[in-house]
This record gives C-alpha cells, sequence and structure tokens, in this order.
C-alpha cells in the first residue's frame, strides 16, 4: 500500500513532509511517494538516512500558493504537486493521498481528478476531536457552506461508517447540531434532516448543542460545514489559549511551579490528547479514495499520523461501507 504526499504544502514545506514521511515508513511500513521538486527532496532524504525504506520521488515543477483561487489554481497549474498526487492515486500507483496544501485546491482536485464516491452528492470534511469519553467525528468542517437535508443525511451514513470501523463504536450515536436539544429548535434545515434520521436505521440519539460536543455525548457530530469550520476554529483557538494560560499560571510562584512539576506526566498526556498534529488532519469523505488534507502548519508528527490516518482508511474499506451504506439506506 501507498500514499501519495503533496510535498509542498506545508509552511515549512518540504521539511515538514520529508520528515514525517520517513517516520511514517519506519513506525507503521507505509510506502510513500513525495510529490515536489525532486532536487530538493532528494537532499531531504539524504538527510534523514532514509535509503532502504519504501520511500519514492516523482518530480512536479509548480506549488499551489494558499492564497490562489482553488479552481483557477487546478485548471492552471496542471504540473503542480497536488495535482501530480492526485493524478498518482487515481491511477492506482497510490491508494490514497495526503496534503496541507491550499485546502480549497485539494478538494477541488480530489473531487475533479479522482472523483466522488457513487450516491454522494458532496464529499465531507470530517475531523476526529478528542471527548472526556474518547474520541468522536465531527462533519462537515468546512467543505459545503450551503447545505440540503440530503446532504446532512449522507454525512451521518458516512459518520457512522467511520466511527464504527475506525473508532471501534459498533453501533455510533449520531447526533444532528442544533441550537437546543428539542425537536423543534433550530432552523429549517435541522428541524427536516431530524426528521429525516428519525426515520432511518442509524442510531439517531437527536439534537445536540455546542456544549455536548466534547462530553462526548454522542460518537458522530452532523452540521453543515459552515457551522462546522466555525466550531472546529473556535475549538484550536481555545485549546491554545487555555493551554497558554495554564503554562503561564503555573510558573508565576515558587508552590505552583513545584505542582506543576509533580502533575508534568499528567500536563503531558493532556497536551498529546488536545494535540491536533496527533490526529493527522481532516478526512475528506465521499470521494473514491482516500483524502487527507492537514493543517498549512502542520509539524512532522502531523504528517506521520496523516499517513497513517490515510493507511487505516484504507485497510479498513471504509469506502466499501459507505457505499453499502448508502445504497441500502432509505434517504431523502
Amino acid at each position: 500500500m501507498k500514499i501519495a504526499l503533496d510535498a509542498m504544502g506545508t509552511d515549512s514545506a518540504p521539511r515538514a513532509e520529508v520528515e514525517g514521511a520517513v517516520r511514517a515508513c519506519r513506525e507503521y511500513g507505509v510506502g510513500v511517494i513525495l510529490v515536489g521538486s525532486e532536487p530538493l527532496l532528494r537532499e531531504r532524504l539524504h538527510q534523514h538516512g532514509a535509503a532502504g525504506l519504501p520511500l519514492e520521488v516523482v518530480h512536479a515543477t509548480e506549488v499551489v500558493g494558499m492564497e490562489e483561487a482553488a479552481l483557477v489554481a487546478v485548471r492552471k497549474k496542471r504540473d503542480s504537486s497536488i495535482r501530480v498526487a492526485a493524478q498518482l492515486v487515481k491511477e492506482g500507483r497510490a491508494q490514497g493521498l495526503v496534503s496541507a496544501g491550499n485546502t480549497g485546491a485539494v478538494m477541488a482536485t480530489a473531487r475533479l481528478v479522482i472523483g466522488s464516491l457513487e450516491r454522494v452528492d458532496r464529499p465531507a470534511l470530517a475531523v476526529v476531536i478528542p471527548t472526556s469519553q474518547g474520541k468522536a467525528l465531527l462533519l462537515d468542517v468546512g467543505a459545503n457552506a450551503d447545505c440540503k437535508p440530503l446532504h446532512l443525511e449522507q454525512f451521518a451514513v458516512m459518520g457512522h461508517v467511520f466511527a464504527r470501523r475506525i473508532l471501534g463504536v459498533p453501533n455510533p450515536r449520531i447526533g444532528l447540531m442544533s441550537i437546543g436539544e428539542e425537536e423543534i429548535k433550530g432552523n429549517e434545515l435541522t428541524r427536516e434532516v431530524h426528521r429525516s434520521l428519525k426515520e432511518t436505521a442509524l442510531n439517531f440519539v437527536g439534537n445536540v448543542e455546542g456544549k455536548d460536543i466534547y462530553q462526548g455525548a454522542v460518537d458522530v457530530i452532523v452540521c453543515d460545514g459552515f457551522t462546522g469550520n466555525v466550531v472546529l476554529k473556535t475549538s484550536e483557538g481555545l485549546i491554545e489559549t487555555m493551554l497558554a494560560l495554564l503554562k503561564k499560571e503555573l510558573s508565576k510562584t515558587l508552590s505552583t511551579k513545584v505542582g506543576a512539576l509533580l502533575a508534568q506526566q499528567a500536563f503531558r498526556t493532556l497536551k498529546k490528547r488536545l494535540d491536533y498534529s496527533e490526529y493527522g488532519g481532516a478526512l475528506l469523505l465521499g470521494v473514491r479514495k482516500v483524502c487527507v488534507i492537514c493543517h498549512g502548519r502542520s509539524n512532522a508528527n502531523a504528517i506521520k499520523n496523516a499517513i497513517r490516518v490515510a493507511h487505516e482508511f484504507c485497510a479498513n474499506e471504509i469506502n466499501d461501507g459507505i457505499t453499502a451504506e448508502l445504497s441500502a439506506a432509505t434517504l431523502g
């Protein structure tokens, strides 16, 4: 199994990508095809002593910038690292795509080059988030700002399959993001989706509010991409702020410093649980092959874990499960 890695996507490219790929090969035995400037990539691989690892390099002459319009970049830059990596997946030379590049360009390229699954109207970006009970899946977090009821119903099915096969939840609890737990709460979209999901075979437990997300009340949280992106970005900012404030407070006095020292292992464990790099990136569910989109500021650990997630996705045949569930479901 091989994963195509856009090696020119992060803010520190290709340093983070090469180191992450090398670590993934060593720790997980996953084959990786690095796509980007061949001379630069080979120089970095030599620095990491990567000889003998299942790593390949495919040259790409162009890079899509973070500020570029997605569709324009996809159409004009046909030899970009994103486009070439996606083409490797389409041709079967790789089974998945990982990129920390321009999110819009990665999504547009995946849909255009790799294509969507049958019965999937809109692919959705999904992220695994930590909760007090373990983990949960939140989708959509930015692929579809405006959604129809059918789209959210399909997101629920895709989330159900992912939670069952990757998170190991036998019968995932599905929650619909709204402004109140009652069925009558929310806007026209959420009220209609609520009625539809009640009629499916999914374990739909009803509406969830923002306060429920991290309490582990459900295993899958479904929402439109606008709402999901706001939730995700707010959560990331809050976590970073809370960790910074905690560090500041613990260094104020001698007694707090001693307390911090005694609780050092607990703080390390907490920080790891909240660290986005441990989760790799967002999955674009609904495309024909696995596609993981990482932060532009991803470090080597995030890239390594994104490759791991892509490998697990393929090994657990998530797309086969999504196609089967959507074929059997009565939606809309």
